[in-house]
């Protein structure tokens, strides 16, 4: 199965034109942090400029259910992914009020990262003090083995190791690559870049 591609960090209408020209899998939406963080009215009005076949995913970080839910309900995310301390009674309570696909994010050292949670995907991140993720820096993917339930590979992954990632997430069975800052020149997402990555993930075999 190819590996599919999510670009996170929308923040501005030419972001989401960006992608509808190059078609990536899913685009990412930043509810948490500063750097990438926009409100609701924000995220309503880019996923209305994307193409619908672009699926969203609404990244929180120990966020109010409630929000998540009110995302949900007004289908401004089509998944949601916990990037904070969210455990599984935090995804027991949100499966509650919420059918979208969950994905808990894990920052990852060493094998011994990796922990069972019951959400639908994993999504691996790199691990850095302090951080919940978004450093832009990666880890050592040989450290993923079958982990039970398709993963997104996260952290670092750039025009310059892209193919290393391709060929550790076709290895490892990844389900998608996950893309930010690797698509950003000076803090915004590059158009250039975004078409150059799209480009290679699907010509990949």
């Amino acid at each position: 199965m190819p590996v599919k591609l999510k670009i996170c960090g929308l923040k501005r209408p030419a972001d989401a034109e960006y992608l509808n020209e190059f078609q990536p899998d899913f685009a990412g939406f930043v509810f948490a942090g500063t750097k990438r963080k926009i409100d609701f009215e924000t995220a309503k009005s880019l996923r209305k400029i994307l193409n619908p076949e672009i699926q969203t995913v609404g990244v929180f970080v120990n966020e109010d259910i409630g929000f998540i839910r009110k995302l949900a309900d007004e289908q401004v995310i089509s998944f949601v992914q916990l990037h904070g301390d969210e455990d599984d009674t935090y995804i027991g309570k949100l499966r509650e009020v919420c059918s979208l696909p969950i994905i808990k994010a894990q920052r990852i050292a060493s094998r011994e990262d990796i922990k069972p949670y019951s959400s639908d995907y994993y999504l691996f991140d790199t691990k850095r003090a302090g951080e919940y993720g978004g450093t832009g820096e990666s880890f050592d993917w040989n450290v993923l083995s079958d982990v039970g339930k398709p993963f997104f590979l996260a952290g670092g992954i750039n025009l310059g190791n892209l193919d290393e990632a391709l060929k550790v997430a076709t290895e490892k069975n990844a389900f998608t690559l996950d893309i930010s800052s690797g698509v950003e020149t000076d803090g915004f997402k590059d158009k250039l870049k975004i078409q150059e990555t799209v480009r290679r993930v699907r010509n990949y075999e």
